[in-house]
């Protein structure tokens, strides 16, 4: 059986791919109300598209499912360190690293260095992610 980090770390890219998605046809969309007729109108919406598709998509499959798509195939959901349902604030604060996709590289970092067995995110807004093997 793998680690958890290692689950954990599958379910964020096939996360990566599932909000790539989301972000592809937002994006379209975007380009075709502003009127661009090609496939390359759909560039210059990504800085501004991948950060709120990214958080939104986290925040509520997390406060909603307790888990995200990624997650759940790796059999993976995040409670609170009380071992109930995270709450908004909770969900928003443990997500403020996958904005731009790389900051979570530094969240992990940081609670490495502090001795903690998860991201520094994951410590400051008391969650934890547990097997969900029913």
């Amino acid at each position: 059986m793998s680690t958890i980090f290692t689950r954990r770390a599958i379910a964020y890219i096939l996360d990566f791919f599932v909000v790539s998605a989301f972000m592809w046809i937002i994006s379209y969309l975007c380009s075709l109300c502003f009127g661009y007729k090609s496939v390359s109108g759909i560039y210059p919406f990504f800085p501004y598209v991948a950060p709120v598709v990214g958080i939104v998509y986290f925040v509520l499959c997390e406060k909603i499912k307790g888990s995200s798509v990624g997650m759940a195939l790796m059999y993976l959901r995040v409670v609170s360190v009380t071992g109930y349902s995270i709450s908004w604030g909770q969900a928003i604060v443990r997500n403020l690293s996958k904005i731009y996709w790389f900051p979570i590289i530094f969240d992990w970092a940081i609670g490495r260095i502090l001795n903690r067995n998860d991201r520094i995110l994951g410590v400051i807004s008391k969650t934890r992610v547990v097997n969900d093997f029913d």
